[in-house]
C-alpha cells in the first residue's frame, strides 16, 4: 500500500514501503505499455533548464497512460517569466490548466516555493543543485534490477559532487537501507558537501572520501559515474575538475564482473563510449528505466 504523498519534492520523502509498491508498479508498467489509466488527465511540463530524458520520459509516460502534455519549449525564455512572472504566479496560473505540474528549475527551493501554492501535484524534476527526486527512483530501480537488492551494496558516486543534485538525492535515499558503503570520489574543487557527511553519519552509513577511482573500482558493486558540472562552475574550477576520472577499457575490468556502472547522463568525457557494450555498462538501460518508473509516479500521484 501506497504511502500517501501528494508532492514529490524531495528524496527524503520515500521510505522503503513505498519504494517497494512503486518498483513493482514499474514493473507491471514495463510489461503491460500503452493503457488508459490516466485518460482526461493533463500534466503541464515547465522546465525551466534543458532536458531530455527527464522531460522526455515524463511526456511519454503521460502519453503511454493515454493522458495530455501542455508544455512550453523552454519555460526561462519562451514564457512569461521573461515579463517578470514569478513562479509562484505562474504555478497559480497552471493549476487551472492542468492536474499534475513537472518543474525543473534553477533554483534549489524553487519546488518547495511551488508547492506552498498548488493545489495540484507538483514533481521536483531537478531543482539547481538541490536535488533529483525522480531520477533517485529510476537509480535505485535499476540498481534493484540489475544486483537483486540494495541492503548491503556497496557504491562509488564519482565526479562533481559538489554540484551534482543526482547524488545527493540517492545518499539520502540509499540512508534509509541496512550495511551500505558509500565511497565519494571527486576532484578536490568538488567533493561531496557536509550536510551529506552528517546526515549519513546521523544514519550510521559507511562511507569514505578518496581521490583515487582505480583502488575503488575493485570494492563496490555499483559505479555512479557523474559529469562536471561546467554550467556551474568559473573556468578555473572547470579546468581543474574536468577529465580526471574516466572509465574505459583500461580500467573497466577492475570492478567486478557482476558490478554495474550507471550515469544519469548527459556524458561528457567520463565513460568512454568504446565500454558501452560491456556487459557492466548499464546507464542505456537506466534512463529507459525512467520511463517505467515515471509512468508509476505519475498513476500514483493522479490516482
Amino acid at each position: 500500500m501506497f504511502l500517501m504523498i501528494k508532492h514529490i519534492v524531495r528524496a527524503q520523502q520515500f521510505d522503503r514501503n513505498f519504494l517497494s509498491d512503486l518498483f513493482s508498479e514499474a514493473d507491471r508498467m514495463k510489461s503491460i505499455g500503452n493503457n488508459n489509466l490516466l485518460e482526461g488527465k493533463i500534466m503541464a511540463t515547465l522546465f525551466y533548464v534543458p532536458s531530455t530524458r527527464t522531460r522526455l520520459s515524463f511526456e511519454a509516460a503521460m502519453k503511454r497512460l493515454k493522458g495530455e502534455v501542455i508544455s512550453t519549449e523552454n519555460a526561462r525564455d519562451f514564457s512569461s517569466a521573461v515579463k517578470g512572472e514569478t513562479l509562484q504566479d505562474t504555478i497559480r496560473i497552471v493549476n487551472g490548466y492542468a492536474d499534475v505540474i513537472v518543474l525543473r528549475h534553477y533554483e534549489d527551493d524553487a519546488s518547495e516555493k511551488a508547492v506552498e501554492v498548488s493545489s495540484v501535484p507538483i514533481i521536483n524534476a531537478g531543482s539547481g543543485k538541490g536535488q533529483h527526486p525522480t531520477q533517485t527512483l529510476l537509480d535505485l530501480y535499476t540498481i534493484n534490477g540489475e544486483l537483486k537488492r540494495i541492503d548491503g551494496i556497496s557504491i562509488a558516486m564519482v565526479g562533481d559532487l559538489k554540484r551534482g543534485r543526482t547524488v545527493r538525492s540517492l545518499s539520502y535515499v540509499l540512508s534509509k537501507f541496512d550495511n551500505i558503503t558509500i565511497y565519494f570520489v571527486s576532484p578536490e574543487n568538488s567533493e561531496i558537501g557536509d550536510d551529506i557527511k552528517e546526515h549519513l553519519n546521523e544514519k550510521k552509513v559507511k562511507w569514505k572520501e578518496t581521490f583515487d577511482l582505480n583502488n575503488v573500482l575493485p570494492l563496490v558493486d555499483c559505479v555512479y559515474m557523474t559529469r562536471i558540472q561546467k554550467e556551474r562552475m568559473n573556468e578555473e574550477e572547470y579546468l581543474k575538475a574536468k577529465g580526471k576520472y574516466i572509465i574505459d577499457n583500461s580500467n573497466i575490468n577492475l570492478m567486478k564482473e557482476k558490478a554495474i556502472l550507471l550515469h544519469p547522463l548527459p556524458r561528457v568525457d567520463e565513460i568512454a563510449p568504446e565500454v558501452d557494450s560491456n556487459q557492466r555498462s548499464k546507464y542505456f538501460k537506466q534512463a529507459e528505466n525512467g520511463l517505467y518508473v515515471r509512468m508509476a509516479l505519475l498513476k500514483y500521484v493522479l490516482s
